[in-house]
């Protein structure tokens, strides 16, 4: 037991540590507010007109348009204002005023009269979703002969300073889980650093190359909004409405990305680092529960597998939920570690620390999705089973405390919830109940599925050879029934447990913690096997290790880019699915972006665009002349883009033929048809 002197120095040293991050937040904030120029200041003063709205102060300055083609502009404001764009007006105040104009590329002016605490909005051509707050680096208060911008569309200095802040955050959670950490092997370090590398060189290379997907706009413009309002320290509630039907933390993390850049690179990059983290996790998790070689095959095995793959490409809700589940996980298995068996006190003091970290965790997960939620009853099974019998019944007692935090951290990180939280909650999840769209399924086209979806997607989408281990896995479960593999197979089916909410769709996005446990129960099948064949070689590991690792390799080689159409050898491919219909290919937009690049380089000026055979349509950025040319009528155009031909209904008039296709594994993804001359 530390003596009274220790006991001081680890006090001291608790506070200095407490201190430093919140000083540096605090620097961080302040340096923001210095540097920070929101649009409308960045405008110069004109001339007040008569039909002004009273007590509003007149700007004008010059707009960079990135892209010509049809743009949405506005303005939130708390009092009368107007916007003024190219002779168009914009009038009256509320959550957002907006118009919606056809625009060249380049310089435009623009005027806006208004309270000086307005915010100034637009979906700039070649985005759409929820506006964004217009970056001051789009404007300039010169003329449009004149004017100079640096960097426009942008909010680098934001994206910094929130990067830094998230540093400090992490920084400071991993000072006061250091001696945790420090227990740790070294061995497990390193296979943790090896297989976090390999999962991010398998997203990073050709990240983006499967096109813009049809949620990152929203997404993205959502997550750079929220950034905004956290730097602005603006919890109002008309702040915090983007993309309000799913929680804030993915648009968050991503929303950092989404400063940097006038695209979705940087923020596809954090997706990317969010899945590798919760792929490399299954070291010490297999580690704990099996042995590290177990730990090492199955985060290996996750880390190369395609769909874990295409969504670590995506700005979505999907590459934090890997992450989240993978570290509750870890910290439930961890909750009994090392209890001092000589002070009860301090063994409970542990262990109430260690439940709010997995509450913590918990309320995270699910303010980064709803669905997550279910992850919060695989947290206390894991932590009741583990627990020693001693230790049980205060174990029972304790689990309040991490559903108190979870729920507290859930309210403190959506500020949506601080004012009218029922009211506000219930309007997320009424908006999340409606039907999508009609999709095929087992041979016809529906968008009610059974409950047995997800299952059959999951089966489909997994690689044979890993479906194979997997079996391996499932036969050991039956045979040696410990603890730790019902505790794998628990983690298998509390994300199935979705298939009970009615909106069943889009493949294994909402069950993506299956994949997890599937990749730990295929290691064990695994390790079975190279147990009974070591009786022969000791490399018998090594080499099975080695042939997984090459065979996902050439799987994802094979399937570059369109991982989210990937599907496995034994259902025949993406081809093998489409042609019967079996499940849903093309779905979010991948490989439009080469079809409508086709067209912008070979369509004469002016041609005229026919685009109803496209959905998502909101993905087609035709080359400016084009947008002026598009019509309803397939005979009176010229070019016509078919976007999913398997399922999307289009007619194709036959003074029309072929030119260019997009076609994947023997999948047909999209088609440009031209008409004949």
């Amino acid at each position: 037991m530390p003596g009274p002197s220790a006991l001081s120095r680890r006090k001291s040293i608790a506070r200095f540590w407490g201190v430093i991050p919140i000083s540096l937040a605090i620097v961080l904030f302040a340096v923001r507010a210095c540097v920070h120029v929101p649009a409308v200041d960045r405008m110069v003063a004109a001339p007040s007109l008569a039909d002004d709205p009273p007590k509003s102060e007149a700007r004008t300055a010059t707009l960079w348009v990135p892209r010509g083609g049809p743009m949405i502009i506005g303005f939130q404001s708390t009092g009368p204002a107007r916007l003024t764009v190219a002779s168009r007006d914009s009038r009256g105040s509320g959550v957002v005023k907006q118009l919606r104009l056809f625009v060249d590329a380049g310089p435009l002016p623009i005027r806006f009269a208004g309270p000086p605490n307005a915010r100034l909005m637009w979906s700039p051509p070649g985005r759409r979703g929820d506006m964004e707050y217009l970056p001051s680096s789009s404007l300039s208060p010169e003329p449009p002969e004149t004017a100079r911008f640096s960097n426009p569309g942008t909010n680098i200095a934001d994206g910094v300073i929130a990067l830094l802040l998230l540093l400090v955050l992490v920084g400071s959670l991993l000072m006061l889980a250091r001696r945790r950490l420090a227990a740790v092997p070294r061995s497990t370090w390193i296979a943790f650093g090896a297989v976090l590398v390999v999962a991010l060189l398998a997203r990073l290379i050709g990240l983006g190359d499967q096109g813009q997907t049809w949620d990152e706009d929203v997404n993205w413009a959502s997550g750079r909004n929220y950034i905004t309002n956290v730097l602005a320290l603006d919890f109002s509630d008309r702040a915090w409405i983007w993309n309000y039907e799913h929680p804030p933390v993915m648009k968050l993390l991503d929303g950092i990305g989404a400063q940097l850049a006038d695209g979705f690179g940087p923020a596809r990059a954090l997706s990317a680092l969010w899945v590798s983290l919760g792929c490399a996790l299954l070291v010490p998790i297999g580690g704990r529960l099996f042995r590290l070689r177990v730990g090492v095959i199955a985060a290996l095995i996750a880390a190369l597998l395609p769909p874990l793959v295409a969504h670590g490409q995506v700005v979505g809700h999907e590459s934090p939920t890997v992450l989240w589940w993978s570290l509750g996980v870890l910290l439930s298995l961890g909750v009994h570690d090392r209890l001092p068996e000589d002070n009860r006190r301090a063994a409970l003091r542990s262990i109430i620390l260690r439940m709010v970290a997995v509450g913590a965790v918990v309320g995270i997960a699910v303010s980064s999705r709803f669905v997550n939620g279910l992850l919060g009853p695989l947290c206390v099974l894991i932590i009741l089973v583990r627990a020693p019998a001693a230790w049980r019944r205060d174990t029972l007692k304790w689990i309040a405390i991490a559903a108190v935090t979870a729920v507290v951290v859930f309210v403190a990180v959506w500020p949506r919830m601080w004012s009218h939280p029922i009211q506000h909650l219930n309007e997320s999840l009424k908006k999340l109940k409606g039907l999508h769209s009609e999709e095929p399924f087992l041979g016809k086209l529906t968008n009610v599925p059974g409950p047995h979806y997800f299952l059959v997607y999951l089966f489909a989408t997994a690689p044979a050879g890993v479906l194979f281990a997997f079996a391996g896995g499932v036969a050991r479960v039956i045979k040696v029934r410990s603890v730790s593999l019902w505790i794998v197979v628990a983690w298998l089916a509390f994300p199935l447990l979705v298939s009970a909410w009615p909106v069943r769709q889009d493949g294994v996005r909402y069950v993506m913690p299956c994949l997890l446990a599937g990749a730990l129960l295929a290691a064990v099948g695994i390790d079975w096997l190279a147990t009974v064949l070591e009786k022969r070689t000791r490399l018998a590991f090594p080499a099975l290790g080695g042939l997984v690792a090459l065979y996902l390799a050439i799987t994802l080689a094979r399937t570059y880019p369109y991982y989210l159409d990937y599907f496995g050898e034994h259902v025949g491919g993406a081809g093998g699915v489409q042609k019967r219909r079996m499940l849903e290919t093309a779905w979010w937009g991948e490989g439009l972006d080469r079809a409508i690049a086709y067209v912008n380089a070979h369509a004469p000026q002016n041609a005229a665009i026919e685009p109803e055979c496209v959905q998502p349509g909101h993905l087609t950025w035709y080359r400016q002349d084009l947008w002026a040319n598009i019509t309803r009528s397939p005979p009176a155009a010229d070019y016509i883009v078919w976007y999913s031909p398997a399922t999307m209904p289009c007619t194709v008039p036959a003074t029309f033929h072929q030119v260019f296709a997009v076609t994947h594994d023997g999948a047909d993804l999209v088609r440009v048809y031209a008409k004949r001359p």
